[in-house]
């Protein structure tokens, strides 16, 4: 086995396992989405609880990722993978075999919690092993891919498992990919660190963690009036608990997120877009498929089936994206993605009515955003960890998953109040049930849809610089090795 390992091909099987951590856990974010309507009426839960199925994941994921990528740089990033392996494993047994709302909620954070272990580690195992070039992108357009299309894969095999099986199967499942990835861990991974004597920051933990909780919880209140205390309150809370964990960051000697990292303006405005896309996959396309079963009346099976287009569009459209990359690099693709997406959720807010058919009012729309998030997917993770030297490839990597889930949650909690507001005013002008429920999808497809557009302005004034300038030079790959080694 050791003399398998030293070969070059070994490191794409190490990127194969690497990849199917990154399917199950961006898969484990839509996953559920498909099995709400089934788990809400099992268990009595209220629309408050269904959300927070999908937020507590988001929420615990994203808050505790910059502390999961300083573990892994610290203690190992094969241990902390091989550890969050364990952790989410048991967790999704947990939730699987829930007998209420509260206790699915709390096996879904807890889910949430290893998988800010797991996701870094990985990601970081990938920046160290393919550190430059071609490879390099290859490598991170296949990590792109998984992490694009395994959304609409959650939402697929979601329809498949509570159709034919259980809701619970949508959790429980997780524990054959634990299996896999333990055995391929354990096999092909090897392991890495950063050197010296490193110690965690606390108090930037502290409020860091309390910070984006307090944010995001502040957000879901809106729902309830912009202008009420406990709305206002946490809101205010969370943005005073992030500026202190700022003034930390600057202050302590080996902080949580060493500002260089978000200082950077290329990482920078890559870490913003990530963010919005992670309000859209989270946020906006959680109602689209609501849509496709409360509206449109489709089984799980179908609603999940009716996502897979998005996905073929992707993964047709990812070779060309990879070649746009190759000759022009990132700045053409993350302009042009966003505008794509834009569209596409424009045309979703126009075109879905309570009686529409998908074929003319569903599928061009989503034709338009698989054709974008090709062109964001293939090069943004690889630039949101250019120029990041070995010693923060762990943080680095956990500040990409951060700002997508943290995004995301932030997507979910906004777009549930635009929503709801909009729900209610169609009631309240005499609209019917079906046809205001449609008219709130409506509202969180066109705030979508701004979002994108503040994305594609986002890459054109930070994302600047010739192609040699924004993708990894040999000069990295030394460095990154031997920090590997």
């Amino acid at each position: 086995m050791s003399a398998f390992l030293d070969k070059p091909a070994a490191r794409w099987w190490a990127l194969a396992v690497l990849a199917l951590t990154q399917l199950v856990v961006v898969l484990d974010t839509t996953i559920v989405a498909i099995a709400l309507p089934d788990a809400q009426a099992a268990l009595g839960m209220s629309d408050d609880q269904r959300q927070w199925l999908v937020t507590a994941y988001a929420l615990t994921f994203g808050s505790l990722l910059l502390l999961g990528g300083r573990i892994a740089d610290y203690w190992g990033r094969k241990r902390t993978f091989m550890v969050g392996m364990v952790g989410f494993g048991l967790a999704s047994a947990w939730g699987g075999l829930a007998q209420g709302g509260t206790e699915l909620i709390a096996a879904r954070g807890v889910q949430g919690a290893f998988a800010a272990l797991l996701a870094p580690a990985a990601l970081a195992m990938v920046t160290v092993t393919f550190s430059h070039g071609k490879e390099r992108n290859t490598a991170f357009a296949i990590i792109g891919i998984v992490a694009g299309t395994g959304a609409a894969i959650g939402l697929l095999l979601g329809g498949v498992l509570t159709e034919f099986a259980s809701w619970r199967w949508c959790l429980l499942v997780n524990v054959v990919f634990v299996v896999m990835g333990m055995i391929g861990g354990a096999l092909l991974l090897t392991e890495s660190k950063a050197e010296g004597d490193n110690r965690y920051d606390v108090w930037g933990t502290v409020t860091v963690v309390l910070g984006l909780g307090s944010l995001v919880y502040g957000f879901t209140r809106a729902e309830h009036g912009w202008g009420s205390a406990d709305t206002l309150g946490f809101l205010a809370g969370g943005v005073v608990l992030l500026a202190l964990f700022v003034w930390i960051e600057t202050r302590v000697e080996q902080p949580l997120l060493p500002l260089r990292v978000v200082a950077h303006r290329v990482r920078a405005g890559a870490f913003l877009i990530q963010a919005v896309i992670g309000s859209v996959m989270l946020g906006s396309m959680l109602y689209l498929t609501l849509y496709f079963q409360i509206v449109m009346g489709l089984t799980p099976l179908l609603a999940g089936v009716a996502n897979v287009a998005m996905t073929v569009v992707i993964m047709g459209c990812t070779p060309v994206s990879t070649r746009v990359l190759d000759l022009f690099g990132p700045r053409p693709l993350l302009i042009a993605g966003p505008l794509f997406c834009a569209a596409g959720l424009f045309f979703l807010a126009m075109a879905i009515t309570p009686d529409g058919s998908y074929f003319t009012r569903v599928l061009p729309g989503l034709v338009l955003l698989g054709i974008g998030f090709s062109g964001l997917f293939v090069p943004l993770q690889n630039l949101a960890l250019t120029g990041v030297q070995p010693h923060d490839a762990g943080v680095a990597s956990a500040t990409v998953s951060s700002t997508f889930h943290i995004g995301g949650s932030i997507g979910i909690a906004v777009f549930t109040v635009l929503y709801a507001n909009t729900v209610a005013d169609s009631l309240g002008s005499g609209a019917g049930q079906l046809a205001a429920i449609t008219d709130g999808y409506s509202t969180a497809f066109l705030a979508s849809g701004v979002g994108m557009l503040a994305a594609a302005a986002i890459a054109a004034f930070l994302v600047r610089g010739t192609k040699d300038q924004l993708m990894p030079q040999r000069t990295e790959q030394e460095a990154v090795l031997a920090g590997a080694h």
